[in-house]
């Protein structure tokens, strides 16, 4: 997978800017940091409850 460097990520960042302009990139930016912070937060909750029944069959045998 090709790495992205300092030119690439310029121009992404010019095209985000032309399509939402300047006055949304905070917003935008706060939906995505959000969205992270959910997800981050589901796959703890699955890997605990993962681990939740992992040990209530081992006390179960």
């Amino acid at each position: 997978m090709p790495q992205l460097g300092v030119p690439e990520l310029l121009i992404l960042l010019l095209i985000v800017v032309i399509f939402f302009g300047v006055g949304r990139l905070p917003e935008l930016g706060g939906a995505i940091g959000k969205s992270i912070r959910e997800f981050r937060k589901a796959m703890t909750d699955e890997e605990a409850a993962r681990q939740q029944e992992a040990q209530a069959e081992k006390t179960a045998e």
